[in-house]
């Protein structure tokens, strides 16, 4: 059996993601939980990693284990995107980018809705998938995922969230996450639900 990672939470976390909105949505999972969370802006400005993963799950480790280290403390980060069955899983892991340098979401966006322009709603299906990794400066480290199903709507629709919250409908509803409620996305979006079992790992230590 694997021994786990912490036997306690630790003291302090670093969310470590420069996208505000993002951090925000990380730290908020953290809540409540007997340890302080930190962003970057608490250090001192460090160089980006450098994301060439081939996996949500590499990029994920790898961000994990870069701030840790550097920071020499517990880092969270994650890696996530949409995956578009009829682009063949694109923009995956090049999400943040795929519309090219610098990232630009409404860019984003309009590439996804362009590259799916006729393509009809039983073949527009899509996922968010998100890898979320809790490392140490030791380079030990824990994922856990989450991804929620739905489809891209034919437009644009809603100024809520952030990516591509607003050309996505999970199942079981007909607004986009751009429209939806917060709190809604909050329950069944795919960070939250990989986010949740990080959560659970932690408090798991904590007893």
């Amino acid at each position: 059996m694997t021994e786990p990672l912490f036997r306690s939470p630790p003291p302090v976390i670093v969310v470590g993601s420069g996208n505000a909105k993002k951090a925000a949505e990380l730290a908020e999972f953290l809540k409540e939980l007997p340890c302080e969370v930190r962003s970057l802006r608490a250090y001192p400005p460090l160089p980006e990693p450098i994301e060439d993963g081939e996996t949500f799950e590499a990029n994920a480790r790898l961000k994990a284990r870069y701030y840790a280290a550097r920071l020499e403390t517990a880092c969270l980060a994650d890696d996530s995107g949409l995956v578009v069955d009829a682009l063949d899983g694109a923009p995956g892991v090049y999400s943040a980018r795929y519309a090219g340098e610098p990232c630009d979401d409404a860019a984003n966006n309009a590439r996804v809705l362009a590259e799916l322009e006729g393509v009809p709603e039983e073949r527009r299906t899509a996922r968010f998938v998100c890898c979320a990794a809790l490392a140490l400066p030791d380079g030990r480290c824990e994922v856990a995922f989450g991804a929620v199903e739905g489809r891209i709507a034919h437009a644009c629709s809603g100024d809520r969230g952030f990516g591509y919250d607003a050309v996505f409908i999970p199942d079981g509803y007909t607004e986009t996450f751009g429209v939806l409620d917060p709190e809604i996305k909050r329950r069944i979006s795919h960070r939250s639900r990989a986010l949740a079992a990080i959560r659970r790992m932690l408090e798991a230590a904590g007893r």
